[in-house]
C-alpha cells in the first residue's frame, strides 16, 4: 500500500497502470484509495472546466465577429466550430453536464467579453455587459453573428 502512494508522487502512469491490474484482479487491500478518490472527482472537475473553457472561447470569438466585422477570418469560424465539437463530445459522452452550462454561462460570456477586449483592442465597453447570446446559439454550429 504504502509502495502504491509513493507510486502516485514519482510515476503517475505506473500508478494508475498499478491500480487497474489490482481492480481486475479484486486485489482491493492494494488499492490506494485516498489517491482513487481524488482522481475520481478530479475527473469530474475535468468535463466541468473544459466546458467552461470551450464556452469562453465561443463566446470571446462570437464578440470578436460581431463587433470587429473587417477582421473576420476563417481562423475565428475554426475555433468556435472546434469548440462546439469539443462541447458537443463530452456531453455525448456525460449527458448530465447539459445541466451544468447554464450556471456557468454569465462567467463565461464575462470572460469571453475580456479576452475579446484585449485580443481587438477595443475598449471592454464596446462589448454588452450581458450576453445577447442563448446558449442554444453559442451551441448552434450554424450560428455567427451579424455585425
Amino acid at each position: 500500500m504504502l509502495k502504491t502512494q509513493v507510486l502516485y508522487d514519482t510515476d503517475f502512469n505506473l500508478w494508475v497502470q498499478s491500480q487497474l491490474q489490482a481492480l481486475r484482479e479484486g486485489r482491493y487491500e492494494d488499492l490506494d484509495l485516498t489517491h482513487l478518490l481524488e482522481e475520481i472527482e478530479d475527473l469530474a472537475k475535468r468535463d466541468r472546466q473544459a466546458l467552461e473553457s470551450h464556452l469562453v472561447v465561443i463566446f470571446t470569438h462570437l464578440l470578436k465577429w460581431q463587433f470587429q466585422p473587417e477582421q473576420q477570418c476563417n481562423s475565428w469560424k475554426s475555433s468556435i466550430r472546434n469548440s462546439r465539437i469539443k462541447i458537443a463530445r463530452i456531453l455525448r459522452d456525460s449527458p448530465s453536464l447539459k445541466n451544468f452550462l447554464p450556471s456557468v454561462l454569465e462567467e463565461a460570456y464575462s470572460d469571453g467579453r475580456k479576452i475579446a477586449a484585449d485580443e481587438t483592442s477595443l475598449a471592454l465597453r464596446t462589448f454588452p455587459e450581458a450576453s445577447h447570446y442563448t446558449l442554444e446559439q453559442a451551441l448552434d454550429e450554424d450560428f455567427l453573428p451579424e455585425s
